[in-house]
C-alpha cells in the first residue's frame, strides 16, 4: 500500500551510523534535506507578515521542558514524498518524555501566498500548527545536554507514530518512530549551552537542498 511504501525499512548495513564512538557527534535523524537553522530561539515570537519565526512555547505547547531550549538552536529538515520516512536517534541517551500534539491539515501561512506544492514553503510555520510528535532525549554526554526530536506531519499527514517509551535508553541510529502517509518535516532542538558546528555536506539550507543520508554526520558539539 501507499503507507507500506512510506514506512519501508532499509536493508541491514545500508545506512551505517557515522562516528558511533564519538559522543559529541550528532547524526541525521531522518533521510532529509536541510531546510533551516535558527540560533537564539525565542520562548515566544510574533508571526509578522512575511516571516516564519520559531516560537518555542507554541512548538512545544507550553511543555515544562520548553525553558531548556530558550536561546538555543533549531535545525529543521524536509522529507520529500519518495523519501524513507522513519526516525532514528541522533544521539546516545535516555528518553525523558514523549508527547503527541494534535494539529491542522493543509494549513499554510499567508506570508507565502499560494503555494502550489501544498505547505512546502510554510515548514517553519507548521512547527507550531501541524500534528507533531515530541521525543525529549537526555544525551549521555553532558556537552550535548537535552535535545528534542520533533516530527511534524505536513499536508495530509496525520500519523506520527512513536515507538520508544520514557526511560528507554537509545544509541545513535536506534529507531524512534515514523511518519505515515506523506511528505513531512522534522526539527532537532538544542539548548543554549550546546554550541554546534553543522555539517550540511557542502550545501546551504533551503527549499532546493538535497537529502543528507540517514545516520550521516549532521553536527558536532564544540
Amino acid at each position: 500500500s501507499w503507507d507500506d511504501f512510506f514506512t519501508r525499512e532499509f536493508r541491514p548495513g545500508q545506512r551505517p551510523v557515522a562516528e558511533p564512538d564519538n559522543s559529541r557527534s550528532i547524526v541525521n535523524a531522518c533521510e532529509s534535506a536541510p531546510y533551516r537553522i535558527a540560533n537564539e530561539a525565542q520562548r515566544r515570537d510574533r508571526f509578522w507578515i512575511k516571516a516564519q519565526p520559531y516560537s518555542l512555547e507554541d512548538m512545544l505547547k507550553d511543555d515544562p521542558l520548553t525553558e531548556s531550549f530558550v536561546g538555543g538552536t533549531v535545525y529543521q529538515a524536509f522529507l520529500k514524498p519518495l523519501t524513507y520516512h522513519r526516525w532514528h536517534s541522533p544521539v546516545n541517551g535516555r528518553i525523558v518524555k514523549v508527547r503527541h500534539l494534535d494539529g491542522t491539515y493543509y494549513s499554510e501561512t499567508y506570508a507565502e501566498r499560494l503555494d502550489p506544492n501544498a505547505p512546502n514553503e510554510s515548514q517553519a510555520y507548521l512547527t507550531s500548527m501541524a500534528t507533531r510528535a515530541l521525543i525529549f532525549i537526555e544525551a549521555d554526554d553532558p556537552a550535548v545536554g537535552i535535545i528534542c526530536f520533533m516530527g511534524v506531519g505536513m499536508a495530509e499527514v496525520s500519523g506520527c507514530e512513536v515507538t520508544v517509551k520514557p526511560g528507554q535508553h537509545v544509541i545513535k541510529g536506534d529507531p524512534l518512530g515514523m511518519f505515515h502517509f506523506g511528505g513531512s518535516t522534522y526539527c532537532l532542538l538544542f539548548g543554549p549551552e550546546t554550541q554546534l558546528a553543522f555539517d550540511l555536506h557542502g550545501q546551504q539550507p533551503g527549499l532546493h537542498s538535497g537529502n543528507i543520508r540517514l545516520n550521516e554526520i549532521l553536527a558536532r558539539v564544540l
